[in-house]
């Protein structure tokens, strides 16, 4: 940590990131595009009621957050630096690999979700509000939460509880609401039935699994900002943690209230008429239970809630390419802080980029582009636990060399520093204050269930793919340019590898 950087970032700030990072967008968007999928894999004629796999997709999707985060947490207590995959990647294989996850982090990691997030809330606005141009609010609530956080951390942290608690008042009185207010409710069944299993086992549930996958994303958001919480070692695992448990079973119960309210035939016909829109479920869903009148102030306020997703991306996001600036000198700028310690060139930067796909981008490109990019590095980050385990015999014998070397009484103070630093960092690696609870097996999950997403991403959604893999080997050219013009320099301050 430099020496100017506060840790400001209290354990109930960092959960609140992780929660209004990962309920934005996606939840009150997505259930359209899963509905027309599995409308899709039914045969002709066969009843169409995939109640039982679309409540499955949302609790699978919780799973493996959860073996994600608790996979982070360890890693977490291994590094605490801020930076999330940047720094864990470049510990555990290469700079190189670190700084292609920071690369996709920075130009479309956040500022895709960011973009997402905001056309969505303009599309809110727009359906509630006939004549209101929705690009207009998408784009005026950027530039508005944009300079709030370029403006003071604290003022941001506090902008960040209060949109939070917000945000989880009005799930709890929606869900409520759906449960003991609603007029007309569907007959719905969660028991499976016929043909529930395969449909389960099948392409279909596989690519909506990315669209859930892209609402539970943000699952690591804390891991961003290590630097910046208070006891980092100890609060980002929790924070992980709980954030990530506390949004499984509000989404569940959120996806359960829009079956629930709305006939998820009417939801599949509504997003089958246009596939690159996303549907207004959220507003559809208030509709139904609280009247037109009421409907509408909900659906005002579903995407009012969406404002603190947008805030806690645009807040965690930047970090990471302030680290990134602080290692790599092609990119030094971005590491400038200004005197509250605010990384506003970063900032500014991804908020660019969320206004030109705001501009240019259609929802569902964007989704899926991101989710195979984003996918990429989650799955090698979770991998890294088995890999810094299977590391540490020899990282104990470099502990015991260590310990030898500053016995030497003619060390200079510079040489005992660095092997004092080392030291410090190699036993948090070989006793982490958090281990990964239910190792192995819960970040074998996350691994099975995000390579599975991955193949039919790759074989179903190919261009999008592809297009994610082309901007991996684009930040990859990027990396060796800046080698190269490192070759005559002594000095490189990027995290160097953990082998021994």
């Amino acid at each position: 940590m430099s020496k100017n950087q506060i840790r400001s970032v209290s354990f109930y700030t960092a959960i609140a990131i992780v929660v209004a990072n990962m309920v934005g967008a996606g939840v009150f968007t997505s259930i359209g595009f899963q509905a027309a999928g599995f409308k899709f894999a039914t045969a002709k004629g066969a009843d169409f009621a995939p109640y039982f796999p679309i409540l499955m997709l949302w609790l699978v999707g919780g799973i493996v957050a959860l073996c994600g985060a608790l996979s982070y947490g360890e890693l977490a207590a291994m590094f605490p630096r801020s930076g999330g995959e940047y720094n864990y990647l470049s510990k555990i294989y290469h700079p190189s690999f670190g700084f292609l996850s920071g690369w996709v982090s920075a130009t479309v990691g956040f500022s895709a979700p960011v973009a997402l997030a905001c056309m969505a809330l303009g599309k809110y606005v727009a359906s509630v509000i006939p004549g209101i141009n929705g690009t207009v609010v998408a784009i005026g609530v950027l530039l508005v939460i944009t300079a709030v956080h370029s403006y003071d951390v604290k003022t941001g942290s506090l902008f960040q509880r209060v949109s939070t608690v917000v945000k989880v008042v009005l799930i709890v009185g929606f869900i409520f609401g759906g449960f003991f207010i609603t007029p007309s409710p569907e007959k719905i069944s969660i028991i499976p039935k016929k043909g529930d299993w395969t449909m389960i086992f099948g392409s279909a549930f596989a690519i909506n699994l990315a669209f859930v996958s892209f609402s539970y994303s943000g699952w690591n958001a804390s891991a961003y900002l290590s630097n910046e919480i208070v006891n980092p070692k100890r609060n980002v695992p929790r924070s992980l943690l709980l954030g990530t448990l506390a949004v499984t079973v509000a989404y569940i119960l959120l996806n359960y209230i829009f079956l629930y309210t709305v006939p998820v035939g009417e939801l599949a016909a509504k997003q089958m008429a246009d596939f690159n829109t996303p549907l207004e479920v959220g507003y559809l869903s208030a509709d139904k239970i609280f009247g037109t009148a009421i409907g509408k102030t909900m659906g005002l306020m579903i995407a009012l809630l969406l404002i603190s997703s947008i805030s806690a991306m645009i807040f965690a996001g930047p970090r990471v390419t302030q680290v990134m600036g602080e290692d790599l000198p092609l990119l030094k700028k971005l590491a400038v802080r200004n005197k509250k310690g605010i990384p506003v060139l970063a900032i500014s930067l991804q908020s660019t980029i969320s206004l030109i796909l705001i501009l240019t981008a259609s929802f569902n490109t964007v989704l899926f582009y991101i989710a195979f990019a984003l996918d990429i590095f989650t799955f090698s980050t979770v991998l890294g636990i088995f890999i810094m385990r299977s590391r540490r015999s020899k990282i104990r014998a470099r502990i015991s060399q260590i310990k030898a070397l500053l016995q030497d009484n003619n060390l200079s103070n510079e040489d005992q520093r660095v092997l004092e630093a080392e030291l410090i960092e190699k036993q948090g690696i070989v006793k982490p204050t958090y281990s990964t609870w239910g190792y192995p097996i819960t970040p074998a999950i996350f691994l099975a269930a995000t390579g599975w997403t991955m193949y039919y991403l790759l074989t179903q959604r190919t261009q999008g793919s592809l297009i994610a893999l082309a901007t991996v080997v684009l930040g990859l050219i990027i990396y060796f340019i800046d080698k190269s013009n490192r070759q005559n320099k002594d000095e490189d301050n990027r995290p160097a590898r953990i082998f021994e």
